[in-house]
């Protein structure tokens, strides 16, 4: 009855909802574009360019689920989930492998009907091969492996996944449309059913453990791979 009661808090101190993750997500696109013609306008060189530009809409994607949710509710590790243990990143590690095999797969199967395709990514990734320093490498594989999975989680996984629960949306359903809008989040239509794979993982293990952690460890496991073939130079070896 305590736990019950408890909860009943919990939920009525959290006024944050779907709003607050369309704010985050048409606003951390709006942001990456701003800035990005931003820094086409004034010329910036390749590295800043690319590593500025990638990182603008974490700060929307990461910042407004740990605002809403502090400002709105209980904090992100109640609201959103936000913890780790042991068990979570042995489950994320594996949720992660799967992933990155699915991807592969559709990825193979995509080759197949529409030739070679690669990522924006990897586009990136190349431009930084070409034209940057291994300083610039470094970083962007950094963020590859360890900025993204935590600020597209936060996002994904963590505000929008907490919003379709709180509308009293199924598990089956919360999973698989936060895994299109992942997909589809990435305007890349090419890979969308290789972004969709993973995806539906990520929130899988999210949901199994009951941990956005997990998630994120999910999601660095399966970006790994590309941030390791971009420091040895071979950044088009992606899924």
């Amino acid at each position: 009855m305590e736990a019950i009661i408890k909860q009943g808090a919990e939920n009525l101190r959290r006024r944050w909802g779907l709003w607050d993750a369309v704010v985050c997500l048409v606003g951390a696109q709006i942001l990456g574009l701003v800035v990005g013609l931003v820094l086409i306008a004034i010329s910036a060189p390749i590295g800043v360019l690319i590593i500025v530009g990638s990182a603008a809409p974490w700060l929307l994607l990461a910042g407004w689920p740990l605002y809403a949710t502090s400002r709105w509710g209980n904090g992100p590790r109640i609201d959103l989930d936000l913890r780790l243990s042991w068990s979570d990143v042995r489950w994320g590690v594996l949720a992660g492998l799967v992933g990155l095999f699915l991807a592969a797969i559709i990825a193979a199967i995509t080759t197949l009907i529409v030739g070679d395709f690669t990522s924006l990514a990897a586009e990136a990734a190349e431009e930084l091969v070409d034209s940057a320093s291994f300083a610039s490498l470094f970083v962007f594989a950094l963020m590859l492996m360890v900025g993204a999975p935590i600020a597209e989680e936060l996002a994904f996984r963590g505000l929008l996944f907490g919003a379709l629960q709180r509308r009293g949306v199924g598990a089956a359903w919360t999973i698989i449309i936060t895994a299109v809008v992942f997909a589809a989040f990435h305007f890349e239509p090419t890979r969308f059913f290789v972004l969709l794979a993973p995806g539906l993982v990520f929130g899988f293990v999210r949901w199994k453990t009951g941990s956005l952690g997990a998630a994120m460890v999910a999601h660095g496991v399966n970006n790994a791979p590309a941030a390791v073939f971009l420091l040895v130079g071979l950044p088009e070896v992606t899924p």
